[in-house]
């Protein structure tokens, strides 16, 4: 009996993903474990792996498809099966045969006579949206996908060549419009949200990943209604600590000591002071979590990711320093598993050296917080020294909180992150 390998969830709040690129090709035997597709998803790049040994009977899905999690992707024979599974002709190979076969008489046809019922070009979805948003007529396009579809890529190489010279036109003839139109949910644009792409602008298509980040951020500002609050943290305390043992450190572990897990560990012991920010709304209920899992933000090449630190609150600041370490250096070699996305009960976002003064993220659905760090900077401040006020250069960072107001009220959440700064300046922290 034939396997059907799904398009498992690839991580928290997941819902779809697009198919990037095929490993293997109907027919081919294949080993338990055997990547058989890569799928790009908001969170990650993964593979996905034959669950068992056998042959690859059908693919399902064509490269450039944007899919929901549990659909089929492809059918696998028993490892046991003919290779003979390869000369059955698949659901789309038989159709286009006789496809081809009426399509012949037609080439005898004038091109004037054809042109106004010509079929629309076969273009990925991807494809399609990417053209409607660059203003590109895909009857322009050569495909270089499977079959001779057109791909995003085919797309995207001609949205960035300039357009060929338009014949000279009387002065007052209007130039055509081009417009880039924002979305809309009733499925029409209002004409003030277009745009009319001018001389000199470039138009770049949303990548897969890029289109899912959009569509997700979209959807989290419409659940939640965003509040922000923000602390000012004299990091003094902890710079002493981070300073007396960094070199120790670096030569026992292989890598350096940031300020990002003191920041995670003052954030998880806040945690459980104030249980309504490590929550989920479920419908009418707060559900408030006992494992406290923390995202953490990690910046690739490909965009944001969201690796987590599980059961945070049971590791020291050396093993969640190693864990944020192993995690950051998979997320950029693109080793992450979906397993490694799923289960955040909370995220803390390091935008890095350049983070700037401070700024608001948006939740990472279905969490109700989001902590994201400032630059450090030093700043002349007012200390009281030896009963004298006394203006000092303290190492200062803002550190900013957006909750979800459905489930927390400002008491609490600015409770929480009185207590985080609380933490971060007691510098009570042991490696």
């Amino acid at each position: 009996m034939s396997i059907t390998v799904e398009l498992p969830a690839l991580g928290e709040s997941v819902v779809e993903g697009t198919i990037t690129r095929w490993l293997v090709k109907e027919g081919d035997r294949v080993t338990r474990d055997q990547p058989l597709v890569e799928v790009t998803t908001d969170k990650v790049d993964a593979e996905i792996p034959a669950p068992e040994a056998g042959v690859i009977e059908r693919i399902l899905v064509p490269e450039g498809e944007t899919i929901a999690v549990g659909t089929a992707l492809v059918t696998l024979a028993p490892a046991d099966a003919k290779a003979a599974t390869a000369a059955v002709p698949s659901a789309r190979t038989a159709a286009a045969k006789p496809a081809a076969a009426e399509a012949k008489p037609a080439r005898k046809a004038s091109v004037s006579a054809a042109a106004p019922d010509a079929p629309a070009p076969r273009a990925t979805p991807v494809a399609k949206r990417a053209a409607e948003e660059a203003g590109v007529d895909l009857r322009d396009l050569s495909g270089t996908g499977p079959g001779g579809r057109i791909t995003k890529d085919d797309v995207a190489q001609r949205a960035a060549k300039p357009a060929p010279a338009a014949p000279r036109k009387p002065v007052g003839t209007p130039a055509p419009i081009h417009r880039v139109a924002a979305p809309s949910a009733g499925g029409t644009t209002p004409p003030y949200l277009h745009y009319q792409v001018e001389e000199g602008d470039q138009v770049v298509p949303m990548t897969p990943l890029r289109k899912i980040v959009a569509e997700h951020m979209v959807l989290s500002k419409q659940i939640s209604p965003h509040v922000g609050t923000v602390a000012e943290v004299d990091m003094g305390a902890v710079a002493r600590v981070r300073d007396a043992h960094k070199k120790a450190f670096q030569s026992q572990h292989g890598f350096s000591l940031t300020f990002l897990p003191f920041i995670v560990l003052a954030t998880v012991r806040a945690l459980r002071e104030f249980p309504r920010l490590n929550a989920s709304v479920l419908e009418v209920a707060v559900v408030e979590k006992r494992a406290i899992h923390v995202g953490v933000a990690v910046e690739t090449d490909k965009g944001l990711v969201v690796p987590v630190v599980r059961d945070a609150d049971t590791l020291s600041l050396t093993g969640i320093a190693r864990a944020i370490e192993d995690l950051s250096t998979r997320a950029r070699t693109k080793k992450l598993s979906p397993d490694d996305l799923r289960g955040g009960t909370f995220t803390v976002s390091n935008p890095g050296r350049y983070g700037n003064l401070y700024g608001f993220a948006i939740i990472n659905q279905p969490q109700v917080g989001i902590l994201r760090m400032g630059e450090m900077v030093k700043r002349p401040v007012v200390r009281t020294v030896e009963g004298e006020d006394a203006i000092v250069i303290r190492p200062i960072m803002h550190l900013a909180l957006s909750y979800d107001h459905r489930a927390v009220d400002g008491a609490p959440a600015n409770g929480f992150l009185h207590h985080v700064r609380e933490l971060l300046e007691a510098g009570d922290f042991e490696l």
